[in-house]
C-alpha cells in the first residue's frame, strides 16, 4: 500500500509508516472510546517512498554519491551533497499510482475540499532506536492546503 488511513495504524507498524504515524493511529484508536476527538488523516508508506527513490532512479543515484568518502568528513561536500539530493526529490514527479493513492487519501480526509488544512510531518522508521537518533531531523509543515501543496510538502518532508 501507498497510503494508509491513520484509523488503522497502531504501534506496531513503525517500521510502515515511521514512530509519528504509528503513535497517532494509536492514539485514535485509543482515545476514541473515551469520546476523546483526535483529527483523522493518512500516512504514506515507506514501501512508497522506496519505490519513488527506486523507480525514478534516485535511489541507485544517493547510493552512488554517498560512496563518496568525503561526504564523511568534508562539511561542505556534505552540505552539497544534500542540497542536490533534495533537489532531485523535489524535481521528481511522483508515480501516476502514488500520485492516485494520495489524491484519494487526501479526498477521504478532506471531502475534496481544498481549503482543508492539513499537518504534513514526515517521520523516519528507525525512530527512537536505542542507537539511533532523529531528534531535529524531520519537518513538520501545517496548515497545508490543497492537494498540488500536499505533493510538494510530502517531498519536501523527505529531506
Amino acid at each position: 500500500a501507498f497510503c494508509i488511513p491513520l484509523e488503522q495504524l497502531n504501534n506496531n507498524d513503525v517500521e510502515y509508516v515511521g514512530g509519528k504515524s504509528a503513535s497517532l493511529g494509536e492514539m485514535i484508536s485509543e482515545l476514541a472510546s473515551a469520546d476523546v476527538p483526535v483529527p483523522g488523516g493518512f500516512s504514506t508508506t515507506a514501501h512508497a517512498y522506496r519505490l519513488f527513490l527506486a523507480q525514478s532512479g534516485l535511489a541507485e543515484e544517493i547510493d552512488g554519491l554517498l560512496q563518496n568518502p568525503e561526504v564523511y568528513t568534508d562539511v561542505r561536500k556534505l552540505q552539497e551533497t544534500g542540497k542536490y539530493i533534495r533537489d532531485k526529490i523535489l524535481a521528481t514527479p511522483f508515480s501516476p499510482e502514488l500520485e492516485r493513492a494520495m489524491l484519494e487519501s487526501w479526498e477521504s480526509v478532506t471531502g475534496d475540499d481544498e481549503d482543508a488544512a492539513l499537518a504534513v510531518r514526515s517521520s523516519a522508521t528507525a525512530e527512537d532506536l536505542p542507537d539511533a537518533s532523529f531528534a531535529g531531523q524531520q519537518e513538520t509543515y501545517l496548515n497545508v492546503r490543497g492537494k498540488d501543496e500536499l505533493f510538494i510538502k510530502v517531498k519536501a518532508g523527505d529531506d
